[in-house]
C-alpha cells in the first residue's frame, strides 16, 4: 500500500485547501504536516476524519482495487501520439474519478502520468503546473515513482528544446532502475530517449551505444516499428561521424522495417531523413526524389511537411523552375497558416517571406528580410546549418548585383559558420527523430 500520507498531502493540494483548514478539529497543524510527510504513525480513526473532509475514501475492495490497477495499466499503455486523444481523454476523466474518490496504490503514479499525458496532448502549460505541483512531494517517492518522475520531467523538457536539462533528467531516471519495479521493455524505451537526448547533444558515440541498447530489447519482442526508431537514430549518428556506408544501411534497414509493418510515420521520418542525407552529399536528385516522397503523404505532420516543401522551393529556385517554385511557395504558405504560434513558426515564415520576394522580383524586401531580420535571428539561435545556406544565398544575390565587398562579408559569415559546424561534430542538418511520444 502507498504510503497514505502522500496521497492525504496531494488531495488537499488539488483542492486548494491549507493544513489549517484540513486540519481542523481533527490533528494539529504540526502533527498534519508529519503524516503528509509520512513521518508518523497515524490511528486509522483520523486518516478516516481527514479523508472524510476530503471527500475521499479508504478501497479496501480487493476486486475494485485490481479493477482500479488494471485501468490504470491500460491508459497508462495509451500515452503515445499514435492513439486517438478521444479515447485516451476518454479513458483519463473515468479514471480521475476513480482515484479522487478512492484511496489505493495508483493515486501517486497515476498524477506523475498525468505530465506525460499532457505531453501528448501538447498542453505544455498544464504538464509544467502538474510538474510544479508535484515537486514538494519528490522527497516521498518510491523508487519507482521517482522513475517516472524523472523520465516525464525529461519528456518536457525534450520537447521544450532544453536538451541539456532533458539529459539530467534521464540520468537521474537511469539511476532509480536498479532500485525500482521497471520492466524491461520501458528501461529500452528510456535508453532510446537517452539516445535522442544524446543525438540533439552532438554527442554521437552516447547516441550510438544506447540506440544499439533499446534495440536489443525490441528486437528480442519482435517490435519491428521501435526497431525502425532505433536505426534512424543510427543512420543520424553515423551520418555525423561521416560513416555514410553505415548509415545508409540503417536508414535502408528503417525503411524495410517501415514497409513490412506498413507504418505510414516510420516511411515518411525515413524519406525526410534521406532527403538531408542526399543533401549533405550533394546528390540532389536523390534528397529532391526522398523530400518529394515525404510529401506525397496525407499524414505528414506540419514541421515536417514545410520543411519538405521549403526544401523542394529551394531546389526549384536554384534550377531555374520557377512555375514549380511558386507551386511550393503556394503550399508553404497554406501550411504556415495553419501553425500560427508554433515555435517553429517563426523560422519557416522567414523562409516563405524570402522566397516569396525573390520570385515576385522584389529586390528591395527580399534584402531587407534576409539583411536584417532572418540573418541575426539564425545567428541568435545559432543555427549555423541554415547560417552556411542563407549567407551563401545573400552572397551569391548580391555578387550578380555586382556588390562584391557585401558579398564578401555574407561568404565569410557562410565559411565561419560552417568551421563552427564541424567543431560541433559535422552535423549540418538537425535530425528528424520519432519524439518521445511518438514511441
Amino acid at each position: 500500500m502507498m504510503e497514505i500520507g502522500s496521497f492525504i498531502k496531494l488531495e488537499r493540494k488539488k483542492r486548494n485547501m491549507t493544513q489549517e483548514e484540513l486540519s481542523e478539529g481533527i490533528v494539529s497543524v504540526s502533527y498534519l504536516s508529519k503524516i503528509e510527510n509520512n513521518k508518523a504513525d497515524v490511528n486509522p480513526n483520523t486518516i478516516k476524519l481527514l479523508c472524510n473532509r476530503l471527500g475521499i475514501e479508504i478501497n479496501d475492495n480487493e476486486k475494485k482495487y485490481l479493477e482500479v490497477e488494471k485501468k490504470c495499466k491500460e491508459w497508462y499503455d495509451m500515452l503515445f501520439d499514435r492513439y486517438d486523444k478521444r479515447v485516451m481523454t476518454e479513458k483519463y476523466e473515468e479514471l480521475q474519478q476513480l482515484i479522487s474518490t478512492n484511496i489505493n496504490d495508483q493515486a501517486i503514479t497515476f498524477e506523475i502520468h498525468k505530465i506525460r499525458y499532457y505531453i501528448v496532448l501538447r498542453d505544455f502549460k498544464k504538464a509544467l503546473k502538474q510538474i510544479n505541483d508535484l515537486h514538494e512531494m519528490v522527497d516521498t517517492f518510491s523508487d519507482t515513482h521517482a522513475y517516472y518522475w524523472y523520465k516525464f520531467k525529461g519528456d518536457y523538457y525534450s520537447f521544450k528544446e532544453d536538451y541539456q536539462q532533458s539529459m539530467q533528467c534521464y540520468q537521474l531516471a537511469e539511476e532509480k532502475i536498479r532500485l525500482a519495479n521497471i520492466d524491461e521493455v520501458e528501461i529500452a524505451d528510456l535508453h532510446y530517449a537517452l539516445s535522442i537526448a544524446h543525438s540533439k547533444l552532438l554527442n554521437g558515440m552516447e547516441a550510438i551505444n544506447y540506440a544499439k541498447k533499446a534495440m536489443t530489447v525490441f528486437q528480442r519482442d519482435y517490435n519491428f516499428v521501435r526497431c525502425a526508431q532505433c536505426h534512424i537514430l543510427l543512420g543520424i549518428s553515423y551520418q555525423r561521424i561521416k560513416m555514410n556506408d553505415i548509415a545508409i544501411k540503417n536508414y535502408n534497414q528503417a525503411m524495410r522495417l517501415g514497409k513490412l509493418e506498413n507504418d505510414e510515420q516510420i516511411i515518411q521520418l525515413t524519406h525526410l531523413n534521406l532527403g538531408r542525407f542526399y543533401l549533405i552529399v550533394e546528390e540532389s536528385k536523390q534528397s529532391i526524389k526522398n523530400y518529394s516522397l515525404a510529401l506525397a503523404s496525407g499524414d505528414l505532420d506540419c514541421a515536417s511537411k514545410l520543411e519538405a516543401i521549403t526544401r523542394l522551393m529551394q531546389f526549384s529556385y536554384k534550377n531555374s523552375e520557377y512555375l514549380k517554385a511558386k507551386e511550393y511557395l503556394r503550399l508553404g504558405e497554406d501550411t504556415l497558416s495553419l501553425v500560427k504560434g508554433e515555435e517553429y513558426y517563426r523560422f519557416y515564415n522567414y523562409i516563405i517571406q524570402a522566397y516569396a520576394k525573390l520570385l515576385s522580383r522584389d529586390v528591395n524586401k527580399f534584402e531587407s528580410i534576409i539583411k536584417k531580420e532572418f540573418i541575426p535571428y539564425l545567428m541568435q539561435k545559432k543555427d549555423y546549418q541554415y547560417l552556411v545556406f542563407y549567407a551563401k544565398l545573400f552572397a551569391g544575390h548580391l555578387e550578380k548585383k555586382g556588390r562584391y565587398k557585401e558579398a564578401m562579408q555574407y561568404y565569410k559569415l557562410a565559411t565561419s559558420s560552417y568551421d563552427k559546424i564541424i567543431k560541433l561534430g559535422g552535423g549540418i542538418e538537425d535530425e528528424k527523430i520519432s519524439s518521445i511520444s511518438d514511441m
